[in-house]
């Protein structure tokens, strides 16, 4: 007998998530991106991690079945606040259950998230803007971590 064929994204924290036909809707928490929360982009340039913790906390407690993690802003330093955030938010079993999303536009801060997150996550967002070459490069890190990816639309050309 052959096995069905089945479409579907499996994401994982310390629980699985499974994303398919019938669940295509998810909810991604967007607090702990430094660009979705001005509190959290403050705790985070004060270096107050464990109340930037509770942020994360409180959106798994309301829904949120993924948390999208973000650190791209001029005052932080990405790649340690980062490494430091997720070792942090993995510690923490009611957080550690859902996925991560690692969102940055800086390639050296989705390494350092990588290195450190546990599960299953998803990388947001990666495109060919800098070239076939440059995502396909990228593209096998990220299956070598095991992590999903958001590809944008948009290449070199437009």
């Amino acid at each position: 007998m052959i096995p069905a064929i089945t479409n579907h994204t499996s994401l994982s924290g310390m629980e699985n998530l499974l994303i398919n036909e019938e669940n295509n809707f998810i909810n991604v928490g967007e607090r702990t991106n430094v660009a979705g929360s001005r509190k959290f982009a403050r705790l985070i340039r004060e270096g107050n991690y464990y109340d930037a913790q509770s942020i994360a906390r409180s959106q798994v407690e309301n829904g949120a079945q993924i948390i999208d993690v973000c650190m791209d802003d001029a005052m932080i330093d990405g790649a340690e606040a980062i490494k430091h955030f997720l070792n942090l938010i993995g510690s923490d079993p009611d957080i550690a259950k859902v996925p991560v999303m690692i969102d940055s536009s800086d390639w050296n801060v989705i390494i350092q998230g990588l290195k450190v997150v546990q599960g299953k996550c998803v990388v947001n967002s990666t495109s060919l803007k800098e070239g076939e070459a440059d995502f396909i490069g990228k593209a096998q890190i990220l299956k070598r971590f095991g992590a999903a990816a958001v590809v944008m639309l948009f290449y070199e050309n437009g």
